[in-house]
């Protein structure tokens, strides 16, 4: 922007090492946005919930949620424009995405239609009133059966494409139940009570418990493509009416063919 003459110090361009001294005075035009390259794609989409506000789609496994470098086109974002052609959103990006899953990871998600909405259901992610929980499977047996991890996250600095916990990362907090052992693995109910980027994976794999079938942060799996871990239920006020509503979504045939294959060879 400066560089493009939209930032002014004193009605005079000035070059980006500009320092400022107190006194002075900036003026910032703010350029328009520019047209989003996003285009519609007729993607079928299992939508659990709709009204005039939003979207809470089941999210398969494979779909990335939004563009990105080296996505670019049949993600969440392309098949929801084709759906909802007038839908209103200030980012041009990722319109209507108001939090993430993981290319890979299955479940709910919710999509906003306009503007209001998308502000309000932000703001209920930011207050952390939003109930997210995750079905997810690991290595081993996990001792004690229910825990809090509590340790900050930030990217990885020997592997940027990952993440890691790091004193300089952000505060981040994830709740853990085991629902039951299944021979050598812990099925668990995962409440993310923050939102960083593959919290539950890095958490858990933290402990030495890494999620089955990820094989960024544990190792592949015999029996899955991707990680176990899967957003089965959502729950948020309505944006039209305050009301709380909680969905919940059954486990994906790719998870549940895995589970069945862990039960089998315990048995052994």
């Amino acid at each position: 922007m400066i560089g493009d003459g939209c930032i002014t110090v004193n009605g005079k361009a000035v070059r980006p090492s500009f320092k400022l001294q107190q006194g002075d005075e900036v003026h910032i035009t703010i350029p328009p946005p520019a047209a989003s390259p996003l285009l519609p794609e007729d993607i079928p989409l299992k939508i659990i919930y709709e009204d005039q506000d939003l979207l809470v789609v089941d999210k398969p496994p494979g779909m990335t949620v939004h563009p990105a470098a080296g996505h670019y086109d049949h993600t969440l974002v392309n098949a929801v424009l084709a759906y909802v052609p007038d839908m209103e959103s200030g980012q041009a990006n990722r319109p209507g995405i108001v939090h993430r899953l993981d290319k890979d990871t299955s479940g709910l998600i919710i999509i906003a239609k306009n503007i209001a909405a998308h502000m309000n259901l932000a703001d209920q992610f930011k207050n952390r009133t939003v109930n997210k929980v995750y079905l997810a499977m690991v290595y081993g047996h996990m001792k004690p059966d229910t825990g809090i991890i509590e340790a900050c996250i930030g990217r990885d600095p020997r592997h940027r494409k990952r993440m890691a916990v790091t004193l300089a990362g952000r505060e981040s907090r994830t709740e853990y139940r085991v629902i039951r052992y299944i021979g050598n693995y812990s099925l668990l109910e995962v409440k993310p009570r923050t939102g960083r980027t593959h919290q539950i994976r890095v958490h858990l794999a933290s402990i030495g418990f890494t999620v089955m079938g990820d094989s960024t942060y544990g190792s592949k799996s015999e029996y899955l493509p991707r990680q176990f871990l899967h957003a089965c239920k959502l729950g948020f006020m309505l944006p039209s009416t305050g009301e709380y509503l909680e969905l919940e979504s059954d486990l994906p045939p790719d998870l549940t063919y895995a589970l069945q294959k862990v039960a089998e060879n315990g048995k052994k």
